[in-house]
């Protein structure tokens, strides 16, 4: 239905606001180390990490309903936060809460297209539906309560802390086994699949309503 190659750009965009938006986030609350490292930056070079960038362009170009992925993590010392865990919290969030962002605003683009241009916004909805897609699906994926993902760490920041301690190690021991287990096919569906599919076309009756490119 859409192009590879427009999936591929949108992904590369999406990587890089997601990313970028929790290097910025960690510096304007006081840790300048992911600054200092380079990674408050759009540039994707910066922020490719092996697995989670193959990944999701092994997805995409196997036309997986579901694409998912991951970014080189952004580094950040929490003795330089003031609040440590809620500051972390508020790291993690910024990326996915860019991405939700990043699609709303794409999708006030296309409202206001077809309102000032007519037909010629099918156009502008063909390139900036991808851009939605993934960064809907990146964002709720991103926003799983389990680690590695940031949803473990905002979940742990909304905690109180002695929850937050024992969840925190649960999700340290076992989390990354969870995320294999979603990911794996049971009975040829992903859970994966089951749990975002219903979220993401939620989402994306929200921002495309009626759109016949969805």
């Amino acid at each position: 239905m859409f192009s590879p190659i427009l999936f591929v750009i949108a992904f590369l965009l999406s990587l890089s606001v997601h990313e970028a938006a929790h290097a910025w986030m960690s510096d304007h609350l006081g840790d300048p180390t992911a600054r200092l490292s380079g990674r408050v930056t759009l540039n994707p070079l910066a922020h490719l990490d092996p697995f989670g960038t193959l990944l999701p362009l092994f997805l995409i170009l196997t036309g997986s309903p579901i694409i998912f992925g991951w970014g080189k993590p952004v580094p950040f010392d929490p003795y330089n936060l003031r609040r440590p865990r809620r500051d972390a919290a508020l790291i993690s969030f910024a990326g996915p809460g860019a991405n939700l962002t990043l699609a709303t605003i794409s999708a006030i683009i296309i409202r206001l297209s077809h309102l000032l241009i007519g037909t010629k916004a099918f156009t502008i909805e063909a390139l900036l539906t991808p851009l939605i897609i993934l960064n809907v699906t990146w964002a709720l994926f991103n926003l799983l309560p389990i680690h590695p993902l940031d949803g473990g760490k905002v979940l742990v920041g909304l905690l109180s802390h002695r929850v937050a301690y024992k969840w925190d190690e649960v999700l340290n021991r076992y989390g990354f086994l969870i995320l294999l287990l979603l990911i794996f096919p049971l009975f040829g569906v992903a859970p994966l699949f089951l749990i975002l599919s219903p979220l993401v076309n939620l989402f994306l009756s929200v921002l495309l309503p009626g759109s016949p490119l969805v």
